[in-house]
């Protein structure tokens, strides 16, 4: 068995960044750049009023002093003239200052009547004005490449006056599950067989970390069945398989597929769960066969396929995040395998943040990892620990899983 970097690592060897592509400003969320965003244009565009009042010189606006209103000027109507000695504008947030004015008078500070305004409160040079170029200037990189987009970023680059984004090709995801047992939701589940919820919780996945997933037909424990079908993720850039990883005489990914090129890297690492995962590569197309159990299915994919997805859109691959919190129970001391304990989160009255496995970690208990907000990390040939130890943990929510 390997560990788990090790694995990660020679998996990530496999992906480099998928071509650039331009898309539609409104389509870009979630998507990674794969080219900077320059502005196109400096904002704001000249000063502007930060609020709504009068534009004035400072030096006339003076408390008690009385200054004449020669005009407007509104968001989106810039006032033609100047302010002169004595003179004050009527301005809204977002009006364009104008010529010779050099503060803004608050409305609430001044008493307006018969055309001229009365100062209440000293106006200081520069006050609520938002000067020419205080958000970006034109020619700024204002994205960098390798971002993933947010929706803060698509106002960005919207401000900025783009409406199309080069970004890398979302990942083609083929994903195959396998075995006789399995039966699609809804469908009539033959006797000894379960539904199948490792698909769709793996489309879902790969939707989330910015891939198209491809759901292929179910195929039973037959190597014809297998080999067919599997031909149908040409074109993708990767093929995951779930089921038939391990050892048993039905578990016949790899003997199947070995007739259609298969290639086989690695199998078998040394974590919990999920320690029978293949990688190779079928042909052209890298695979990645991962456990039938749907924990170690998912918990596989966290570790693996969520970064192999960020490499393949321009991103580093980095395994997911972790943070610290404290054991909400005992740990047992821990064998050669890095265990990943499914637990809860919860935030403390002094801040800690306590982290509490579930009594059970069986790897077919999905009911227990979706009510799970983290993964407790446990190295392997850890030491028994006492409730309040510190450990290190993957929150799940963040990775939509």
């Amino acid at each position: 068995m390997i560990s788990v970097e090790e694995a990660r690592a020679r998996i990530l060897e496999g992906f480099a960044a998928a071509p650039a592509e331009t898309v539609p400003l409104a389509a870009g969320w979630n998507r990674v750049l794969a080219r900077p965003v320059l502005a196109r244009l400096t904002q704001p565009p000249a000063d502007v009023s930060a609020m709504d009042g009068y534009a004035v010189r400072a030096a006339d606006a003076v408390a008690g002093a009385v200054l004449r209103v020669t005009g407007a000027a509104p968001a989106g109507h810039p006032f033609a003239g100047a302010v002169g000695p004595g003179e004050a504008v009527r301005i809204f947030t977002g009006g364009f200052v104008p010529a010779g004015a050099d503060a803004i008078l608050l409305q609430e500070d001044a008493e307006a009547r018969d055309g001229e305004v009365r100062v209440t409160e000293t106006v200081r040079p520069g006050r609520w004005i938002r000067p020419r170029g205080l958000d970006f200037r034109a020619a700024e990189e204002v994205l960098p490449a390798g971002r993933r987009l947010t929706a803060r970023d698509i106002g960005l680059a919207a401000a900025s006056n783009h409406a199309w984004l080069q970004v890398h090709r979302r990942p083609r995801i083929g994903i195959l599950a396998t075995g006789d047992e399995i039966a699609l939701p809804g469908d009539p589940i033959p006797p000894g067989g379960i539904v199948s919820s490792n698909a769709h919780a793996l489309a879902a996945l790969v939707t989330s970390g910015g891939g198209e997933p491809l759901v292929l037909p179910i195929a039973p424990d037959d190597a014809d069945t297998i080999r067919e079908t599997a031909r149908a993720a040409r074109g993708c850039d990767l093929l995951v398989t779930t089921g038939g990883a391990s050892v048993g005489e039905h578990d016949l990914v790899q003997s199947a597929l070995g007739p259609e090129g298969f290639a086989l890297d690695f199998w078998k690492i040394a974590m919990r769960p999920g320690k029978p995962l293949i990688w190779g590569r079928l042909g052209e197309v890298p695979l990645l066969g991962l456990p039938g159990n749907p924990v170690s299915a998912l918990v596989c994919a966290v570790v693996f396929l969520l970064p192999a997805l960020a490499r393949m859109q321009g991103l580093p691959g980095a395994g997911p995040r972790s943070v610290p919190a404290l054991a909400g129970a005992d740990l047992a001391e821990n064998d050669r395998r890095a265990d990943h304990l499914r637990a809860t989160l919860e935030r403390r009255a002094d801040g800690a943040l306590v982290a509490t496995p579930a009594a059970r970690q069986d790897s077919s208990m999905l009911a227990t990892l979706a009510r799970a907000d983290a993964l407790i990390l446990r190295a392997p040939f850890a030491p028994a620990a006492p409730a309040g130890t510190s450990v290190e943990v993957i929150p799940l929510a963040e990775l939509g899983v």
